[in-house]
């Protein structure tokens, strides 16, 4: 079973560093600055996101998923630097994302945590 899991993330990872890589090649030089700056990538004891000031944080929900969909993080009441601790944490890739008070979808990408 680990090992399925383990088969499945490896191919959806490749999935999505081939999409990334192929939406590169198209866009547009005029591509809208990013809302959302997150370092140190690959991550070990945290990970620090920087919100643009584009955001109005009181409208916002930012969550973060495991690359099987598990909700890790959650929150709502952000500031224009959130750090989160990832010690609890597993080595693997997650998929944050931004959304409005809606669900809107704002802004999303991925991260990877090394331990």
């Amino acid at each position: 079973m680990k090992t399925n899991i383990l088969i499945i993330s490896i191919c959806l990872g490749m999935l999505f560093a081939s999409q990334s890589k192929a939406q590169s090649v198209f866009e547009s030089p005029f591509t809208e600055a990013r809302l959302v700056k997150f370092f140190p990538n690959p991550a070990t004891t945290f990970i620090q996101f920087d919100f643009s000031d584009k955001v109005d944080l009181s409208e916002m929900n930012f969550k973060i998923f495991s690359f099987i969909g598990k909700k890790v993080f959650e929150s709502n009441q952000l500031t224009s630097r959130t750090i989160v601790n990832l010690n609890d944490f597993f080595r693997g890739v997650y998929i944050f994302q931004l959304t409005d008070r809606n669900g809107k979808m704002i802004e999303s990408s991925k991260f990877q945590v090394q331990k």
